[in-house]
């Protein structure tokens, strides 16, 4: 008998069938694995544009239109169909900068800083008296020292002591500005340029007084040492630590760096002792700004001081340039 298996005529027929039967199966079943993985993001996409029912188009608003990278149901870097992928960049946010604003409202400045408080009507003209060109205009300047007058006068003695001496030069420089040669007193730079020609910036003691008195940068100059001790003083006021050193110590530390190195000895102890009348660091941030708590007056004063130091340091910057700083 020949090896091998002789095949029924009925089991050939049934092979004949499988076959054909067991490669559909195997096409149905690729058919299938391939659709689960599109159908996740094809599917949804299909019923909202087809269905009547389900369609819900997004208003052309801001804060839908910040959702569409989730909406379209693929991230940016990410292909239909991928299981996980990961996105290129930070993921979109899902609120508008605008609907942030109306959850989150931004916490309103005190009255102090307003045009019509203390602190703001300082600070305005200090800042409108830095040109967009580097300079620094004296009629704003003035405008600012003004206010600063009015607003440290009623903060104690030692306050009304440096004042005192800042008005009369202020009203000095102020009569400059709007005098008879009022065209070389718009800004430092156009006054310093224009004394040095007119020989007005010779060191004192060095060559005969001028017919024209002080000049206006010497006068300047000593407002500028006034203002680093004012901003020093204001600033120190306003981060000093609990338990650290009080208001008057912090702002006799401030007059040692700034003024005691220029004045005499009996102006120094003045001024000492009437720094020993400094009202206490509570009572100081009161009278800056009234009718707000102490950490929002802290904030605000130390808003102010940071404003007097930019002004500071861009005066110091031009007087050094123009060689004005040991004037007197």
């Amino acid at each position: 008998m020949a090896m091998g298996v002789l095949m029924s005529p009925a089991l050939g027929r049934w092979f004949r069938h499988a076959i054909p039967f067991a490669i559909l199966m195997l096409l149905l079943l690729y058919t299938s694995v391939w659709l689960f993985h599109e159908w996740p993001f094809a599917v949804p996409a299909q019923r909202t544009q087809q269905s009547g029912l389900w369609e819900h188009k997004l208003p052309s608003s801001p804060v839908f239109t910040s959702l569409l990278p989730f909406t379209s149901g693929v991230l940016p870097g990410c292909r239909p169909g991928m299981q996980s992928c990961k996105p290129e960049g930070p993921l979109p946010s899902q609120i508008d900068p605008a609907l942030r604003r109306l959850m989150v409202p931004e916490k309103e400045e005190p009255p102090c800083l307003g045009p019509h408080g203390g602190l703001g009507r300082m600070v305005s003209p200090f800042l409108a008296c830095m040109s967009p060109e580097g300079d620094v205009e004296l009629s704003q300047y003035l405008a600012g020292w003004r206010e600063l007058l009015r607003f440290l006068t009623p903060l104690g003695s030692v306050f009304a002591f440096a004042t005192s001496e800042a008005f009369n030069k202020v009203t000095d420089l102020e009569a400059r500005v709007h005098g008879p040669d009022a065209s070389h007193y718009t800004s430092l730079v156009t006054m310093a340029t224009w004394e040095r020609r007119a020989g007005l910036l010779e060191r004192l003691g060095t060559k005969p007084p001028h017919p024209a008195g002080p000049s206006g940068s010497r006068t300047l100059l000593l407002l500028h040492r006034a203002l680093r001790w004012s901003q020093l003083c204001l600033h120190r006021v306003a981060t000093g630590t609990i338990g650290g050193p009080d208001a008057g110590t912090q702002c006799g530390d401030a007059y040692n760096t700034a003024l005691a190195p220029h004045h005499p000895w009996l102006i120094r102890q003045a001024a000492r002792l009437a720094i020993l009348t400094l009202p206490s660091r509570s009572s100081l941030l009161q009278l800056a700004c009234p009718g707000t708590g102490e950490a929002d007056a802290r904030v605000a004063l130390a808003r102010a001081a940071r404003v007097l130091e930019d002004v500071y340091n861009r005066t110091q910057g031009l007087l050094a340039g123009h060689g004005l700083l040991q004037l007197v």
